[in-house]
């Protein structure tokens, strides 16, 4: 099946207005990972100059947004959460390192919260992973990657707290 950044738009639509549950998320994100298999998807989401994150969707109605993320070389993101959103990731292109994270003490409104590693794993090209609201992880990259995300709204608008790493 042959899929467009519209097609794809309107089935999340669909998805996310019948029930935006971490349920829904999981079938969204099954949707998003044939979505990458099909390269008459993928390439036009990143033509053009590479950008570390473009909106190429925004709901009008719900507020989801789908972006793509290109990243020409490496580049370590500390652990974070989305506030009270969510995200799926889809890798498109290279591998992400993933970290995910259990909170050992809470975030203030002026102070980082403390943070433990759970779990590291690779995210490859095809690869998906739900981040439901609260869970918190971190994101490494060796090279260049491309990535495909879709936010339960637009993060730049949400305020997130701060962590830290404890052993």
């Amino acid at each position: 099946m042959k899929h467009t950044l519209q097609s794809f738009a309107r089935e999340s639509h669909t998805l996310l207005a019948g029930a935006n549950t971490p349920a829904t998320r999981a079938r969204l994100a099954e949707r998003l990972r044939q979505a990458l298999s099909d390269e008459e998807f993928v390439r036009p989401l990143f033509s053009g100059e590479p950008s570390e994150r473009r909106i190429v969707y925004q709901d009008a109605e719900l507020g989801f947004c789908i972006l793509a993320h290109d990243y020409s070389g490496p580049k370590d993101s500390g652990p974070h959460d989305h506030g009270t959103s969510w995200a799926i990731y889809g890798q498109a292109a290279g591998e992400t390192q993933m970290s995910d994270f259990d909170v050992v003490q809470a975030a203030g409104a002026e102070t980082p919260g403390q943070v433990r590693r759970t779990s590291t794993y690779t995210l490859k090209p095809g690869d998906v992973h739900v981040y439901n609201e609260g869970a918190i992880h971190a994101p490494s990259r060796k090279g260049p990657t491309r990535l495909v995300r879709i936010e339960g709204t637009n993060l730049e608008k949400v305020k997130r707290a701060r962590y830290e790493v404890v052993a």
